[in-house]
């Protein structure tokens, strides 16, 4: 195809001939179209990515007006709805004035606009065919629910990634290798593929190895020998193959932490899995939960802020205070 791109002839009626001789031989590959679901939930984790981006370049925008002039910012938080008028009382130019207060009026427009985004989100967590997917990504450390949801609409069906060598060289984790003959080099990723997975990979990544014992020593080991940056790159590439294996084989990662799933999963179910102020309904989801997970009968209680949740029986009162 890149051939036929570049030729130096170039018509329709000459590629045309040429893409039906490539296809009589089976040599061009079929395309996944994604479904509706799945069309869907891309559409809307771009959209929520979109303002993100648009938040972080207004606040960039104020900081640099800070450093033009060595401005000390305000104490608290600077971009607070209390500083606006700590803004606009800023020396400058009347040009760059305007330019402040359009900043902060559309960063007054963006915050309020995330959450219904994230809420919704949160409801297709817990419907079909979402909810069991991302169950097995929340076990995971670094994964949250907006994390899992946006992995989900880049992957889509997992059945067709055969390997999980075929997912990470479709999320561009993979090496460069070039070799023919007696020449072998090796470089950096590929970095081909939906850039979003590549992102959200290398943010759980840092996560994980902040909080996980197993994926910390994973990255120590690592850093010391290639450096940082690589590093948690790597850490990436090993999460994103264990992702392919929770979700092709449906169980459980065997360095999973109990007490830290069961208090993800309390957040999630508190957020977006069972009706607000039920907690005999939230327990009974989170037994479930455990149970389709494995490692249900590892764990009796659960110690989540100043409340003990108890999932060995079952009483009237699944809480203890």
């Amino acid at each position: 195809m890149k051939l036929i791109s570049a030729a130096r002839v170039k018509t329709d009626a000459r590629e045309t001939i040429k893409l039906a001789h490539l296809l009589a031989a089976n040599l061009i590959p079929a395309v996944w179209v994604p479904p509706l679901p799945v069309r869907e939930l891309r559409a809307l984790v771009i959209h929520r990515k979109r303002l993100v981006q648009q938040r972080i370049q207004a606040r960039n925008r104020l900081q640099g007006v800070l450093e033009r002039h060595n401005l000390q910012a305000t104490e608290g938080k600077a971009f607070a709805r209390g500083a606006r008028d700590w803004w606009c009382s800023l020396p400058l130019a009347m040009a760059e004035q305007l330019r402040v207060r359009q900043d902060l009026a559309l960063l007054e427009a963006l915050d309020p606009l995330e959450a219904p985004v994230e809420t919704h989100l949160g409801q297709l967590s817990v419907t079909q065919p979402w909810n069991q997917q991302v169950l097995f990504l929340l076990h995971l450390p670094g994964l949250g629910m907006v994390c899992a949801m946006t992995i989900l609409a880049a992957i889509g069906d997992i059945s067709r990634f055969p390997t999980s060598k075929q997912l990470v060289g479709y999320a561009g984790l993979g090496a460069r290798i070039h070799a023919s003959g007696q020449v072998q080099r090796s470089g950096g990723i590929t970095k081909e593929g939906p850039s979003r997975l590549r992102t959200v990979m290398v943010e759980a990544a840092w996560v994980a190895v902040e909080h996980h014992p197993y994926w910390k020593g994973q990255f120590e080991r690592l850093s010391s020998r290639i450096g940082r940056q690589k590093a948690i790159v790597a850490i990436a590439h090993k999460l994103l193959v264990a992702i392919w294996h929770v979700l092709t084989r449906e169980r459980a990662d065997v360095h999973a932490d109990v007490q830290a799933i069961a208090r993800k999963l309390l957040r999630w179910t508190a957020r977006c899995g069972t009706v607000a102020g039920k907690r005999r309904s939230q327990v009974a989801l989170l037994r479930q939960y455990l149970q389709q997970l494995g490692p249900a009968q590892a764990v009796q209680e659960i110690h989540y802020s100043v409340r003990v949740y108890r999932l060995a029986v079952m009483h009237r009162d699944e809480e203890a205070p």
